[in-house]
């Protein structure tokens, strides 16, 4: 089958097509024949060797790495054991081992059932493969902050895929979001469900605080502001940072700081296709490619400024 992998980390060229073995399930999983792949900010700090600079990876120890986190798709055979799924099942999934040969940007692959749940019905698999990694994120984040109704949550990034997942999640948790975006995307997370907005470019602290005396109770940093947007947290609440690495800021003023890692949860994907289906959580595409086309596909992300995620159709 076709796959795209990482031999030598380096730049978007750093993606290579390959001709893999179709890979066969095991105990407890499912091969699923993959419709769409989403494009991650993650898989290029894969493909970049981020990860592996981190011991994420086993850098030298594997000839190559494969690239993909969400899939969407249709289960084509399950290994000993399984009964949750059936082949023809269309369904959504996370590869959340990172070190291992083959990732989504493939035909097919194999996921443990407990990364897999039933698709969402109400869309198709290239809007359902946008889900997995950015939902479960932005639900664990907001597990993480644990803020009671009525409290304010800053969520930076707000008009991003992983932010926009935050706003409506916060808001139907009856949290008062409020939403940092770029000028033009006002409209948008006003529309997801931020009561607040705060535009890109101002000081977000004392924007925050200009709107909420002491400043938030807890902020989601998708944008990975870091200290910026610990400024806009009042004393001894709550910042979540998404995505950021060693720019993680300190637990100043007694905040408590957190790093969101996802895991698969094949009942909190479950949660999170029924939110689609009873049109509570949007799933946004800012464009599709073939899966032929990663290469460019990462150009485009490194670009930056898209309003959802890229698709890979193999």
């Amino acid at each position: 089958m076709r796959a795209v992998v990482v031999r030598s980390f380096g730049g978007p060229e750093a993606l290579e097509p390959v001709e893999a073995p179709r890979p066969v399930p095991g105990p407890g999983q499912v091969r699923i024949k993959v419709a769409a792949a989403a494009v991650n900010p993650v898989d290029a700090l894969t493909r970049a060797g981020v990860l592996a600079e981190g011991g994420l990876l086993s850098a030298g120890a594997r000839p190559e790495f494969g690239i993909g986190w969400d899939v969407a798709g249709i289960v084509e055979a399950v290994g000993a054991g399984v009964t949750r799924f059936a082949a023809g099942d269309e369904v959504i999934g996370l590869r959340d081992r990172l070190d291992v040969p083959l990732g989504t940007y493939a035909e097919a692959v194999v996921l443990d059932v407990a990364a897999v749940a039933a698709a969402p019905e109400s869309v198709d698999a290239v809007h359902a493969a946008t889900l997995p990694l950015n939902g479960l994120t932005a639900l664990r984040s907001l597990a993480l902050l644990d803020l009671p109704a009525g409290a304010t949550v800053l969520v930076t990034g707000a008009a991003g895929a992983v932010g926009g997942y935050v706003v409506e999640l916060a808001a139907q948790r009856g949290l008062r979001v409020v939403a940092q975006a770029g000028a033009d995307d006002e409209e948008l997370v006003r529309g997801l469900g931020a009561e607040s907005f705060v535009p890109r470019g101002e000081h977000v602290g004392d924007a925050v605080r200009g709107l909420v005396p002491g400043g938030a109770d807890g902020v989601v940093d998708a944008a990975m502001l870091g200290a910026g947007a610990l400024d806009a947290v009042r004393s001894g609440g709550g910042f979540v940072a998404v995505n950021a690495g060693p720019s993680v800021p300190p637990p100043l003023r007694g905040i408590v700081v957190h790093n969101v890692w996802v895991t698969a949860d094949s009942e909190r994907l479950a949660e999170l296709s029924a939110l689609v289906d009873a049109g509570k959580l949007t799933t946004r595409v800012a464009r599709t490619l073939p899966l032929e086309k990663a290469v460019e596909a990462h150009h485009l992300l490194a670009e930056g400024g898209l309003r959802g995620r890229l698709v890979l159709v193999p």
